[in-house]
């Protein structure tokens, strides 16, 4: 399987049209992969809290149609990062959309864990609940955003949801990017699983970003790291390694606690 992860700049002075429209044409460029990832609240960044309500837009929004359009065009499963959605209702959630190399959307997540401690993203938008994964032929992504990295027990419950590569768009910042390698290599390890993590690059509110996009095998192995600033990370990777790993060295079999309810 070959993915590629889109590590989009943004930056303040491109209006959020014309970066739809340059990132739809980098995933047009993609033709031949098979999965295209791209970051967290590229659209917006994810620190420019002041315009999450100025840019949020309905699920089946301009961002939702462009992507599809490009996804079709390229023929590829596309993780088009995630948008700031308004829900019919009114609230905002960080929902991250995947569409079918038909265009068809696949699955969306909004994100769970919200990241601020009371401020923020924290308190704009609201939370979701529901863990998602989607089939590809040959592999099943287990799907989560950002801050969700720093969540073990998530990633638990996607592997025994079924996923195999764990697919992570995000906004990270800098300042924290040792974070960011660590925790993408352990989720790959104590899930025996693929790990695709794709962060922005450039500077969101004042927040410079990680870059660093990464993928991981399931021995915790960097197959492929990209740099700080815009740029396309392939890479190809065999999904029959996660079973082959499970197989060799069966540690998830070994799990205890989580399976079932403690003893009073």
């Amino acid at each position: 399987m070959r993915a590629s992860l889109i590590q989009i700049a943004v930056n303040e002075d491109e209006s959020v049209d014309s970066r739809r429209q340059r990132v739809a044409a980098l995933v047009r460029e993609q033709a031949g992969a098979d999965l295209v990832v791209l970051p967290e609240l590229w659209t917006t960044g994810a620190f420019a809290y002041e315009e999450f309500g100025r840019e949020a837009e309905p699920l089946e929004g301009p961002t939702y149609e462009t992507m599809a359009e490009a996804a079709s065009d390229a023929g590829v499963w596309l993780h088009a990062g995630s948008i700031p959605e308004r829900d019919s209702d009114g609230p905002l959630y960080n929902t991250s959309l995947v569409f079918s190399p038909s265009g068809e959307l696949a699955a969306a997540y909004r994100k769970i864990h919200r990241f601020g401690f009371d401020k923020g993203e924290a308190v704009l938008m609201g939370a979701g609940r529901d863990l998602v994964t989607v089939r590809l032929p040959g592999t099943t992504l287990g799907v989560a955003t950002c801050y969700d990295l720093r969540f073990p027990e998530l990633f638990r419950g996607l592997v025994d949801a079924g996923a195999e590569t764990l697919v992570i768009p995000a906004g990270w910042p800098e300042r924290r990017r040792a974070h960011w390698t660590l925790l993408a290599q352990a989720r790959a390890v104590e899930n025996q699983a693929f790990v695709l993590a794709c962060g922005t690059a450039g500077t969101h509110a004042g927040v410079p970003q990680a870059g660093h996009s990464i993928v991981v095998d399931p021995w915790g192995e960097v197959l492929a790291e990209a740099g700080p600033d815009e740029e396309v990370l392939t890479v190809d990777f065999d999904p029959a390694k996660v079973a082959a790993t499970r197989e060799q060295f069966p540690a998830l079999k070994d799990r205890v606690l989580g399976l079932e309810p403690p003893r009073r």
